[in-house]
């Protein structure tokens, strides 16, 4: 039997899909119109080019869906079989618990905690943790609370559009941005939020009460960082602006200042007579805490500048004041860098420097336990503990692990000094026992 010879099939089907061919080669159809499966030749091309619709559909199934609360299969694989089942597969709750251990104050042992649609974003401040031990965390648009002395989640803010004094008349009704930064007022009463972009950039949020208190004047670009200094709020824009605000006045907007390029990092000195700028082309500048004198609305005056400035090959992401030496300073630098520096801020000069190997993304001082924890990225994914009783001098204690993806964020609890909270790129809140 010949090989393009038809299989039990009679001539005259043989005859009709001949005939059906070259219908479909020549285009038309017995009157002279197109076929319907006939592609209509548009433009100066000559011919279809089935080709492109082969790949153009494949490049589609392969792509990953866009939804960032869909948990992915590389997510799949970052947790236990166990972990996956009890959590219904694809959508976990924010604040679920995935693995609870001891939290003795020798253990090294973590509470891990699901943190789905935690943005993966070096710059933003999106963990803060109040002086009663009230978690926040941003996961897009929305802030959850969870409760650390309890292990319970306290509700949900939605950040919207206010109609309060300090608020922006005539805007309501846009859309809600992904939220930025936060910070707790000293006395842990008021959230601050800020937004990524969008016409309300802070907002206040009174825990006790669970109402929106206000939003105050927006930048003209998002918030990068956000700090509290008693009634005094002051807040960064990724466009170098900073804001501050005291909420015992009418018109909220007291002082201002610019720096040369978008603030990343942003905090008051423990004394309160400094405050601390980051910005994202490697320049830590400290400025007079006299705000007021600096007040740019009211006058026409050029700005004042920073007392001193000083400088690290990149951005000063990750950076804070140390308590119990209240001139010193520790920054940490990105993945081209990696170099945790320690800078007197009196001699403008840095005093000592350390190669860490890894990208740092987040710092803070542990006063209680005399050490500074950092929170790492490429390619070690860790968290490194320094012993820290001469500020100047730090010797590397140990390490926390456990993490698969950067640490974005590092968050203490002032009710219970040895408890550190982190928030990583994978989608995670970890609880650690210092």
């Amino acid at each position: 039997m010949l090989e393009d010879e038809p299989i039990n099939n009679p001539p005259s089907n043989h005859a009709c899909y001949k005939r059906f061919r070259r219908r479909i080669c020549r285009g038309h159809g017995s009157d002279g119109a197109p076929l319907a499966s006939t592609p209509l030749a548009t433009g100066r091309c000559c011919s279809p080019c089935y080709e492109f619709d082969t790949v153009r559909q494949r490049l589609a199934m392969d792509s990953p869906p866009r939804d960032s609360t869909t948990e992915t299969t590389q997510d799949v694989t970052n947790k236990s079989l166990q972990e996956w089942n009890q959590n219904g597969g694809t959508h976990l709750q924010p604040f679920a618990v995935l693995s609870r251990e001891s939290l003795e104050p020798q253990s090294k042992a973590a509470m891990k905690l699901a943190a789905p649609s935690l943005l993966n974003d070096y710059y933003s401040n999106l963990l803060a943790c109040s002086c009663t031990g009230l978690i926040a965390l941003a996961l897009g648009s929305d802030v959850y609370l969870w409760n650390s002395e309890t292990q319970s989640l306290e509700g949900h803010v939605h950040p919207a559009q206010g109609s309060a004094p300090h608020s922006l008349p005539g805007r309501a009704g846009r859309p809600r941005q992904a939220v930025s930064s936060l910070c707790w007022s000293v006395d842990g009463r008021l959230l601050s939020i800020g937004t990524r972009q969008g016409l309300i950039q802070v907002q206040l949020w009174d825990v006790e009460t669970k109402i929106t208190l206000g939003c105050l004047r927006p930048h003209l670009s998002g918030v990068g960082a956000l700090s509290w200094k008693q009634n005094l709020l002051s807040s960064g824009s990724v466009l170098g602006r900073i804001h501050h605000h005291d909420l015992r006045v009418p018109s909220a907007l007291v002082g201002a200042a610019d720096q040369q390029a978008g603030v990343c990092s942003l905090q008051w000195s423990p004394g309160e007579d400094r405050l601390a700028s980051g910005s994202k082309d490697g320049r830590l500048s400290v400025w007079d805490g006299d705000v007021a004198a600096a007040a740019a609305s009211q006058t026409a005056k050029p700005l004042r500048p920073p007392l001193v400035t000083m400088k690290q090959p990149s951005a000063v992401k990750a950076m804070g004041w140390c308590p119990w030496q209240r001139h010193v300073i520790a920054t940490g630098g990105g993945w081209r860098d990696g170099e945790l520096r320690i800078w007197d801020t009196q001699s403008a000069s840095c005093v000592n420097s350390y190669a860490t190997n890894s990208q740092i993304c987040s710092l803070l001082w542990a006063e209680e336990k005399r050490s500074l924890v950092c929170g790492h990225g490429l390619p070690h994914h860790n968290i490194s503990c320094w012993a820290a009783d001469n500020p100047t001098s730090l010797d590397r204690s140990h390490q926390l692990k456990g993490h698969t993806d950067r640490v974005l964020h590092l968050a203490m609890s002032p009710a219970s000094a040895s408890r550190l909270f982190s928030a990583g790129a994978d989608k995670r809140v970890h609880v650690w026992s210092l």
